[in-house]
């Protein structure tokens, strides 16, 4: 029995999102803004209507935005990752092997019926999905990831298919890959794109049908893989347990200059503290840490762009040891005169938790590493429980100025309790 593979990718996850907490938007048109409200990053299918493009900066489309009544909300990361993760929940009972490629999109493998159409089965993952979470999702089915990814394209484009299309049983598959611009195919970038074109391959099915040793001269072994997927064989598998991750960032731009030590101090402790969350998830320590800052190139002034780095003699997690290490690194950056507009954190020379190499010359005692390791625990936990925050540790400051702006916040009504929607029964 042939194996089908599957791409599931949400419809303008994050406005989807923003409907589901707040039924009063549906129907209405919608866009989502990037950190500190300044871009345009999800529409919802009325705002595209409307002819509002994606990535604009929201100053410059405000006015048009408010005469045509479009909600506008700032980005809710908390919501949206706990939406994720109950549509990936949902996906793993429909597929028997599932790959999360991104917050709203994800891979899947099963095998197909004997009839060898799995239209009808998509239908029905999508009516559930829709049922259960309120997000509507586009379903695509064919023989690779490459195809599948071309096949949920074809699905959102064309509203007669509902959604759902099957490759396999498309009547007119060639017709179908000649109408993607081979900017569309996944895995061409710009500059491969403009190679192609210069060849006279510009869509889907010029580039599955061009000379493979012409192809393999540009890209190699890539895009002989990129080839092979468009002609139906399968050459990239399915990633079930993502690979560990070589680095960690957290950097955010700020809502207003930052022009005090102890402002880019807090910053960066806010960022580390983050960050090393971050890492306990993973289940991983850092041997080294970067802490970088940016001033903004439209002040007037020249761009003043500086990163300093510390190597820890004892890889960690721990907040307090990283805090100590990458709090003297701001003092090392910060300069008067020049207001900073971005600073991040980045974590290096990652390493597995489960081992750890000691310091001759910095003794770590086995019980006062796992009475660390507790402490951090405990510390996750009540986050997790009662919300980022609750517990915080005093270098991030108490309601600093310089925090992300987010005006048009919606509520984190399936992460906190205290904003839960509550009906009132008569």
């Amino acid at each position: 029995m042939a194996l089908a593979t599957v791409l599931i990718d949400g419809n303008n996850f994050y406005a989807s999102c923003e409907a589901v907490v707040d039924p009063a938007v549906v129907g209405r048109p919608l866009v989502v803004l990037s950190n500190n409200d300044g871009c345009i990053v999800s529409r919802s299918a009325e705002a595209r209507a409307l002819g509002i493009a994606m990535g604009v900066p929201y100053f410059k489309v405000r006015q048009q935005l408010e005469r045509h009544g479009v909600v506008v909300r700032s980005s809710n990361y908390a919501l949206y990752a706990d939406m994720s993760q109950r549509l990936m929940t949902t996906l793993e009972r429909w597929l028997e092997e599932l790959e999360v490629y991104s917050i709203d999109e994800a891979f899947g493998v099963l095998h197909r019926p004997v009839t060898g159409d799995l239209s009808a089965w998509g239908r029905a993952l999508r009516r559930e999905v829709l049922c259960h979470l309120g997000l509507p999702v586009a379903v695509g089915i064919a023989g690779t990831k490459v195809l599948a990814k071309i096949a949920n394209r074809a699905a959102k484009a064309d509203p007669a298919r509902a959604g759902v299309l099957d490759l396999a049983v498309e009547p007119d598959a060639d017709a179908l890959l000649a109408r993607i611009a081979i900017e569309d195919v996944w895995g061409i970038g710009r500059r491969l794109a403009r190679w192609c074109r210069l060849r006279g391959v510009a869509d889907a099915r010029a580039l599955r049908d061009m000379p493979s040793g012409e192809l393999q001269r540009k890209c190699g072994v890539v895009g002989l893989r990129l080839q092979q997927e468009l002609r139906g064989q399968a050459c990239l598998p399915l990633v079930r347990v993502a690979p560990p991750k070589q680095e960690t960032c957290v950097s955010r731009s700020f809502s207003q200059p930052v022009e005090s030590l102890e402002a880019l101090r807090q910053a960066v402790a806010t960022y580390l503290v983050r960050a090393a969350e971050k890492l306990r998830q993973q289940g991983q320590r850092a041997g080294a840490i970067t802490v970088f800052v940016r001033s903004s190139p439209f002040n007037g002034t020249s761009l003043y762009s500086q990163a300093a780095t510390v190597v820890l003699p004892l890889a960690s997690n721990d907040t307090a040891v990283l805090l100590a290490a990458a709090l003297p690194l701001a003092e090392r950056l910060f300069r008067p005169r020049k207001p900073l507009q971005k600073a991040g954190v980045l974590l290096q020379q990652l390493q597995s938790e489960d081992l750890l190499q000691h310091h001759l010359l910095l003794p770590l005692p086995l019980e006062q590493q796992q009475r660390r390791e507790r402490l951090m625990a405990v510390i996750d936990a009540l986050n997790r429980r009662f919300g980022r925050g609750a517990v915080q540790w005093a270098a991030c400051g108490l309601r600093p100025a310089w925090t992300m702006r987010r005006s048009r916040l919606s509520r984190a009504a399936t992460t906190c309790l205290a904003q839960i929607p509550v009906v009132q029964a008569r």
